[in-house]
């Protein structure tokens, strides 16, 4: 993996034993011990996961918020210093071009984290859409980025950094000191668990990681991988990009109507998504549970009656609920919680039923009760 780019904390998950995948161009820890024992770290304590290799690209003059506006699914105008807001950026066509979180960092500053596997598309796409006084970059390798997730990532933060963390509600960031160097710290995630994402030069990057570890093994902090990552966020429904989200997908289709503000606004592919809000979409994404053994996996299809009328987006194991999960595009009368169909895998049809999402509560370890009830897992899940 020597062509590989590495993260500020590379030498740090070497020296921790993780072991190591390709993923977006990076070399990147997937699994220091194993992914269910860092999974259930983050529900019942915290893990610190590093996501330097996602983008960060800033935009910085008078027509700075302007141009936001224009490309996010939600107004950013209205955003205050110090506030986050999350939405999607669209082509003339309606479809996903990446999923992304503003910051507002001042009255004409702000910078967007966007998707690893999308950060020189995604730069491309703003400078291409934006006017020349907003002045785009991309400061991606200029920055190092950790998730500290779960519901111990407060006091782990209240040990390490000089400011009333705590008090930050969701969506919200500040300036701080984390481990004596200078930071961005926000009350954000992608794991349905409480947490902080944490921003600071790539040459302190190291430093924080291995001072965070440190210091918050006390409190239950433990370094976690991709594979954590992955199984955490399908818990709570959150979208991958390649997988619910694309450039052929109106997030209308992915039951992400709540961040895309249609009236009295002109971002690119408003008007395509009012078109096919009108016309009425032919799949949208449900959650499912396998009621039987097996494990679903995406690019799976799903049938009815032994037709296929749908595909798996992303599933696997749930430590939580011990249970096989999983989303799926199906037709738009079928993604209603209680439809049954079967999840062809490896072509035995299983059994699944569709279920209200996130199928672990948002904030909690609990299931959601309409997912049904927890379980300890079989070693067979």
């Amino acid at each position: 993996m020597a062509s590989l780019k590495r993260t500020p904390a590379h030498i740090a998950h070497v020296r921790r034993g993780a072991r190591m995948v390709e993923f977006a161009g990076f070399e990147m820890p997937v699994q220091y011990t194993s992914i269910r024992e860092e999974h259930t770290a983050v529900r019942e304590a915290a893990g610190l996961f590093d996501v330097s290799h996602m983008g960060q690209i800033g935009f910085d003059g008078p027509t700075a918020i302007e141009t936001a506006d224009r490309l996010l699914t939600r107004p950013v105008a209205s955003l205050r210093p110090g506030g986050i807001r999350y939405g999607l950026l669209c082509n003339e066509q309606g479809g996903v071009v990446d999923d992304v979180t503003f910051f507002r960092l001042a009255e004409t500053a702000l910078f967007m984290v966007v998707n690893a596997s999308n950060v020189e598309k995604v730069y491309r796409w703003a400078v291409r859409n934006s006017a020349a006084d907003a002045g785009v970059r991309n400061t991606s390798e200029e920055t190092a980025m950790f998730a500290l997730q779960g519901p111990a990532s407060v006091a782990v933060m209240q040990a390490v950094s000089s400011g009333p963390a705590a008090e930050m509600r969701r969506y919200q960031f500040d300036r701080l000191e984390v481990a004596g160097c200078d930071a961005l710290v926000s009350r954000t995630g992608y794991t349905g668990s409480d947490g902080f994402e944490i921003f600071t030069g790539a040459g302190d990057g190291e430093r924080v990681f291995e001072t965070l570890l440190d210091s918050g093994a006390a409190h239950g902090l433990v370094p976690a991988g991709l594979g954590a990552r992955d199984t955490l966020r399908l818990e709570a429904a959150l979208p991958l990009y390649g997988h619910e989200l694309d450039e052929t997908t109106s997030p209308l289709e992915a039951g992400l109507d709540r961040f895309v503000k249609l009236e009295g606004r002109d971002f690119i592919g408003a008007d395509a998504i009012r078109r096919r809000r009108d016309e009425g979409h032919d799949r949208a994404l449900a959650g499912f549970v396998l009621d039987g053994r097996g494990v679903a996996r995406a690019d799976y299809p799903v049938a009815v009656d032994g037709e296929t009328v749908g595909v798996v987006t992303s599933g696997g194991p749930s430590p939580t609920l011990g249970r096989s999960i999983g989303l799926a595009y199906v037709p738009p009368s079928l993604a209603i919680a209680g439809n049954r169909f079967d999840v062809m895998i490896r072509g035995r049809a299983t059994p699944a039923t569709v279920v209200e999402t996130p199928f672990v509560q948002v904030g909690t370890a609990r299931p959601n009760e309409r997912t049904g009830p927890e379980r300890r897992p079989r070693a067979t899940d």
